[in-house]
């Protein structure tokens, strides 16, 4: 994608520009075409790839500027580049630069657009014109804006964009690493409607809630014990409660605000405690027998955040801004404390595609290496539960999640430099690895566990160092009780007698306490 910078721009100063200031003013612009935007320019780049300024003018006690670029020293750098100089050199004649205005600024990309390209709906676009070979947009930004680098943010989020449209989901980002040998398959039916029969679950009073009861939370317990004798405690893993209640700044540092709106519920927090604020809405209720939703969206500030959307986010503020010592690496956490909570939309099915869902989450952060063998420890410890305790016929693959393909931290291919390991190679190790189980009900599979190496991602967003000096990197793997379960339940059924041994001995007797009549 080939891309184009230009702005106009009034610099105005104390007073007016006498002849040898404006001789000064010529001088400087010269200077700055042939020197100061070509610095950091690497050698052999196409002059007209770099800032320069196309035309000037003194008017009164300002200087009025025409910039245009490429991708090197783009023009908004330029700008400010020269402002530096200029007032610099016009000092010398006692004039003190007073401030910017910026008049027009448009970016020109030219290269394939694809169909149906949604130009961001931000208040910097003041218009836009979209072409197949190419598309151009009219800013509305101003010197504070420049320097906050909008530009940049918008030609990044435009291009991400491209680059999402051309992002076919896990169907052409997914490479097979292991298949297990296929089992028996003597149970056919949808586990979630047997449990259902069996009153093993109910659904909730909110979507995609259920209701567990003691048999569904018997097999729960049992397999959060497996996870806890057979890979947490094995691996060294020490166990936290992280907050179940994610704020914004939190999702900005972890990337999640780039665009988890459709997927988080919100938390709000009322405008007062204050009884006489709400007994309107309470008076409503007691005349009515209806809940005032109109009338409690007016009593309540905006959201704060979200509902827990994935847990290892949370974690991240016990470490922010801190360097770990070398001897604590690699520290190895996890949380088991809470549900989590995820606007699923459409795809709501069964036990294992819900809303609020209970998981434990493994996270493990330290030097590139480190990270990479706990990764590479708990597939050994998944492989050995899969195979040899639950018995489910299974595969793994390298997947490349949508965060990190847009962020260029993907998981297959060349790794971007940001996350390239060092010496250590390790970089092409950046991404998920998804474990899937077989469903013979549906004749799908189900993508039950994963586990992620997140390269520097989180240790970045939180300003996390390691004492050595050496880059931090961080893993985490969710393990969803609802997915285990669908999964297991999907090829054992629901009658203990076919279960393995030590999960049925685990489990122990099902307690029927309920009787409906």
């Amino acid at each position: 994608m080939f891309v184009r910078f230009a702005l106009t721009a009034d610099l105005t100063f104390n007073s007016d520009l006498s002849a040898e200031a404006t001789n000064a003013v010529e001088k400087t612009v010269a200077e700055s075409n042939n020197v100061l935007f070509k610095k950091g320019v690497p050698k052999g780049v196409d002059e007209r790839e770099v800032g320069r300024i196309t035309s000037w003018s003194v008017e009164a006690n300002g200087i009025r500027l025409a910039i245009e670029s490429g991708t090197y020293t783009r023009a908004h750098d330029a700008l400010f580049r020269f402002r530096k100089q200029i007032a610099t050199a016009l000092g010398k004649f006692r004039l003190g630069l007073r401030g910017i205005s910026i008049g027009e600024y448009r970016i020109t990309m030219t290269g394939e657009i694809p169909d149906g390209i949604h130009i961001p709906n931000v208040p910097f676009i003041r218009s836009f014109d979209i072409r197949k070979d190419g598309l151009s947009l009219d800013l509305a930004v101003s010197a504070a804006d420049l320097e906050n680098r909008v530009p940049d943010r918008i030609l990044k989020l435009i291009d991400e964009k491209i680059q999402a449209s051309g992002y076919g989901g896990k169907g052409e980002h997914w490479e097979l690493i292991f298949a297990s040998a296929q089992r028996p398959r003597p149970f056919t039916k949808d586990p979630t409607e047997e449990m259902v029969k069996r009153n093993w679950i109910r659904h909730g009073a909110a979507r995609g809630q259920w209701i567990h009861g003691p048999q569904s939370v018997q097999l729960f317990r049992a397999f959060e014990q497996i996870v806890v004798e057979q890979i947490i405690r094995p691996l060294g893993f020490a166990e936290m409660i992280f907050p179940k209640l994610t704020p914004w700044e939190v999702w900005m540092k972890s990337g999640h605000a780039k665009g988890v709106y459709p997927e988080i519920y919100y938390v709000c927090t009322p405008k007062t405690r204050d009884p006489a604020f709400w007994e309107d809405v309470g008076d409503y209720f007691k005349v009515t027998g209806e809940v005032p939703i109109e009338m409690i969206r007016d009593k309540i500030d905006g959201p704060i955040g979200g509902l827990c959307y994935a847990q290892c986010p949370s974690f991240w503020p016990f470490v922010q801004g801190e360097t770990l010592g070398t001897a604590s690496l690699p520290v190895k956490v996890f949380d088991r404390s809470g549900t989590s909570h995820r606007y699923e939309s459409g795809g709501i099915h069964g036990i294992e595609r819900v809303d609020e869902f209970h998981r434990i989450e493994i996270v493990w952060l330290g030097t590139a290496e480190q990270t990479v063998d706990m990764a590479d420890r708990l597939h050994e410890a998944y492989h050995h539960v899969f195979e040899e305790i639950l018995e489910l016929e299974w595969r793994c693959a390298r997947v490349t999640p949508w965060f990190m393909a847009q962020e260029g931290m993907v998981g297959t291919g060349k790794a971007p430099q940001a996350v390239e390991g060092g010496a250590c190679g390790c970089g092409d190790r950046v991404g998920t690895t998804d474990y899937e189980a077989y469903l013979p009900y549906s004749e799908n599979w189900l993508e039950f566990q994963n586990v992620s190496i997140n390269g520097d991602k989180y240790p970045k967003g939180f300003n996390v160092k390691i004492q050595s000096g050496a880059d931090c990197w961080s893993g985490c793997s969710g393990v969803g009780l609802e997915r285990w379960t669908a999964a297991f339940l999907a090829q054992k059924g629901l009658d203990m007698d076919g279960w393995p041994d030590n999960v049925a001995t685990l489990v122990g007797e099902p307690q029927e306490i309920f009787r409906f009549l």
